[in-house]
């Protein structure tokens, strides 16, 4: 009696459906990647960017929870979430306490915008300017590009990048002659820079070369970061 002949067989195909990677906790990582810039005080601002990634990751943990079966990245979306909380609360709570410790005593804050005329009328020191005329006060702003490079003892000071770097000349009022003390010097870069020192109106407007507007103001730096 011979042997019977089985069938040939072979094992059920295993499916291996293929689920996309959430978009929502693909953009929230890429929100925390930028937003992280914001650590640094000349870029607080981008600190912002944490909050579009916090909501990106929410929809995305959203999507998934509803359809598994065609979207993953569950864990990325879980670490855009948190990532993107830590860093908008822990960065907005550095800079909130950098901002109430960082005036020296015995030195008053000026917002550099009071320093500048109104762009619709005629350039000319400020109210608060003349107000705050040899008195020690507190201030940020950049170094323009054309106060020179290296390492410098003495530059102007100017309220913003744009105006520091994209804003062309800039105008009288937006210029402070600053001169560190002896033996002190600063590197020349686009970091936001604080000064503490005495604030001088000049009575008669100074010309400095590179720049096509005269200087109304000048500062006598004591403290400088």
């Amino acid at each position: 009696m011979s042997d019977e002949v089985q069938p040939f067989s072979t094992p059920e195909t295993v499916d291996f459906p293929y689920r996309a990677i959430s978009r929502g906790a693909i953009w929230s990582l890429v929100f925390f990647l930028v937003a992280l810039v914001g650590i640094v005080p000349t870029f607080a601002p981008m600190l912002i960017l944490a909050v579009p990634g916090m909501v990106f990751a929410a929809f995305g943990l959203r999507g998934i929870k509803r359809y598994p079966e065609e979207f993953s990245g569950k864990g990325l979306a879980m670490f855009g979430l948190i990532a993107c909380s830590i860093l908008f609360i822990g960065g907005v709570g550095q800079h909130t306490y950098i901002y109430l410790t960082e005036v020296p005593e015995g030195y008053e804050r000026v917002q550099f915008y009071k320093l500048q005329a109104d762009t619709q009328g005629q350039d000319q020191p400020t109210e608060t300017a003349l107000a705050i005329d040899g008195k020690p006060v507190f201030l940020k702003g950049y170094i323009h590009p054309s106060s020179g490079s290296g390492m410098l003892r003495q530059f102007i000071l100017v309220p913003d990048l744009g105006t520091c770097c994209f804003g062309g000349q800039p105008r009288s009022s937006d210029m402070i002659e600053v001169n560190l003390p002896p033996g002190n010097t600063v590197r020349a870069n686009v970091m936001k820079r604080k000064l503490a020192g005495t604030f001088k109106v000049n009575r008669m407007p100074q010309k400095k070369s590179d720049f096509d507007n005269v200087l109304f103001y000048k500062m006598r730096v004591d403290q400088f970061k």
